[in-house]
């Protein structure tokens, strides 16, 4: 997508140097844009722990990448260093399912080859794959999706009206994105959409990020705080939720950021349909019951007794919002039952979310 008119994605192989990958460190927007360079698993390890990169697809690509990188730095010896570096990444965060799932892929096509040569070719390729499936799912999905938005458009005067949760934009994927995939094509196409933005807190990806995002591609939108989706729901000033997701069950239970549940609770009591956007690398196809199955990351408290942001003087300054000593309790993720939600929209088409007609799009995956 386009940052100062400039296509980008989130990730990528240097030119140059196939030996570097480039990231966006998210930790500076939409203040300072900054592209960083990755050369080691440590260098992986630190961007998606402390939240450089962040958002279930790119988690996934940057794990595939990850992948990449140790061949490259292989010893090739008996060592088991293959064996640590992808636990390395598998310990960083464990909500996401693409993490654990690109690990995998890596591993599984890393193994097939016999020379170090090949298995250095072969991670490169297979982690490219996985980038560029990530932002054409997005696309796909994104098409399908607008369908919804131009069905809601043709019934109403006036632009379709989105609200929006944490990030799950093409910051969050390689390109296009989940949850703004159809609103980028719903635009596209000529329909008049605005966006009401979430802040997310604590990390604040709506107001950092999602702004940020809609902004450089002209999308109307509006930043609320949280607790604000409820009183414009129950006003009629909310056609539709869109959020994203980073683990689904094969049942259609989803974990995403914090705050989700409640969004989908007043949608429920308002009857607006409520909306989850995914690739098909999201899915758990291994458990169903996601409130008690899904593990649920609990980040430092810092995060909740401290902001950062910008002074009148350009430059950035962390601050504490609480009394000194304060102690936080800070849950990444929460999970919403499958019945709050009119549908899942991935990149096969949109479907209930129940096991059944999850199933019925993915059938390869029955047994697993």
């Amino acid at each position: 997508m386009r940052v100062n008119g400039k296509q980008y994605r989130t990730i990528w192989a240097d030119e140059q140097d196939p030996r570097v990958v480039k990231i966006i460190d998210q930790r500076l927007l939409p203040h300072k844009f900054f592209v960083e360079e990755l050369r080691t698993v440590a260098d992986f390890a630190t961007a998606i722990k402390e939240m450089h990169v962040r958002g279930a697809g790119l988690i996934g690509a940057t794990a595939g990448f990850a992948m990449y990188c140790a061949v490259l730095n292989d010893p090739g010896d008996d060592s088991g260093y293959m064996a640590r570096a992808a636990m390395t990444l598998l310990a960083t965060r464990p909500t996401a399912k693409n993490l654990a799932w690109a690990v995998a892929r890596q591993q599984e096509a890393i193994s097939r080859e016999s020379t170090l040569a090949a298995k250095q070719k072969c991670a490169l390729a297979v982690a490219c794959q996985i980038a560029d499936e990530d932002a054409e799912y997005c696309r796909r999905l994104g098409q399908h999706g607008l369908r919804i938005i131009k069905k809601i458009s043709e019934k109403k005067n006036g632009p379709v009206n989105i609200l929006t949760h944490c990030n799950a934009g093409w910051l969050a994927f390689v390109d296009y994105g989940s949850a703004t995939a159809p609103i980028y094509a719903a635009r596209d196409a000529g329909i008049d959409v605005h966006v009401w933005v979430d802040e997310t807190r604590p990390w604040l990806q709506g107001s950092r990020l999602t702004a940020w995002e809609l902004g450089q591609e002209d999308v109307p939108h509006t930043l609320i705080p949280d607790n604000t989706g409820g009183h414009l729901m129950q006003h009629g000033m909310v056609d539709m939720v869109i959020v994203g997701t980073d683990r689904t069950t094969r049942c259609g239970d989803v974990a995403n950021k914090i705050g989700t549940y409640l969004k989908a609770l007043a949608a429920h009591d308002n009857g607006v349909p409520f909306y989850v956007a995914l690739p098909s690398s999201t899915f758990d196809w291994e458990i169903c019951d996601g409130v008690r199955d899904i593990p649920i990351e609990q980040r430092s408290d810092d995060e909740i007794n401290f902001v950062t942001g910008q002074t009148a003087g350009g430059d950035l300054a962390t601050v504490r919002i609480s009394p000194t000593d304060t102690v936080a309790a800070n849950y990444g993720f929460d999970v919403t039952p499958a019945r709050l939600i009119s549908g899942l929209i991935t990149e096969r088409g949109i479907c209930k979310a129940s096991e059944d007609e999850i199933m019925a799009l993915y059938p390869e995956k029955q047994g697993s």
